[in-house]
């Protein structure tokens, strides 16, 4: 869902939106291997390559501790992108390893109807994509990368505006309704509800 900006009394002046961040940067994962890391988010689903840095680090937490990794950049149309490490000494990489999460964890990029047709004719293809949800508030497929993190590739309805209106005014009051212990659903449109 296109996500809007939201304070307690709806959204976001522009003013305000100065002094928030303007967007993801990038998200980083680890990686076994950054040719097979680079098939997947170039060759399948057509992410660029924009930088490849190989850098000596201290690594934060670990003091005295330098080691060697490669940092992989693939960019998405906003400017973002995904990042990926891999370690030079095979000892650190299993130490550092990306687990498999479940699907609860994972990255979702927002693609365009078309884009969504072209990745999933892609990802079948190459045997790579794990399952599709209709969400209601969206449709998503989602496929595992090849250290184990699930990308989740997201295309908005076409009433996503209105849908947006409709969580700006009552996103607070349903998060305090939660808190409070009250488990009403309000997705009606999902259409694996009860």
């Amino acid at each position: 869902m296109e996500t809007r900006l939201n304070t307690e009394k709806g959204a976001v002046s522009s003013q305000s939106r100065k002094m928030i961040p303007s967007r993801l940067h990038h998200h980083s994962y680890v990686c076994a291997d950054q040719e097979e890391t680079r098939r997947f988010y170039q060759g399948i689903i057509g992410l660029p390559l924009l930088a490849t840095w190989v850098e000596q680090a201290e690594l934060e937490g670990f003091p005295g501790r330098f080691e060697t990794f490669c940092h992989t950049f693939y960019g998405l149309a906003d400017g973002s992108a995904l990042t990926f490490f891999q370690f030079a000494n095979p000892e650190v990489a299993k130490e550092f390893k990306a687990i498999r999460q479940t699907p609860f964890v994972h990255v979702a990029l927002h693609v365009s109807e078309d884009v969504q047709k072209e990745i999933r004719r892609r990802l079948t293809n190459a045997n790579a994509l794990a399952f599709e949800r209709d969400h209601g508030i969206f449709r998503s497929i989602y496929a595992n990368d090849p250290n184990g993190l699930l990308v989740e590739f997201t295309c908005d309805p076409p009433h996503v505006a209105e849908l947006n209106a409709m969580q700006s005014a009552t996103a607070h009051d349903t998060l305090r309704r939660w808190q409070a212990g009250d488990r009403t659903i309000n997705n009606h449109i999902r259409p694996d509800k009860d």
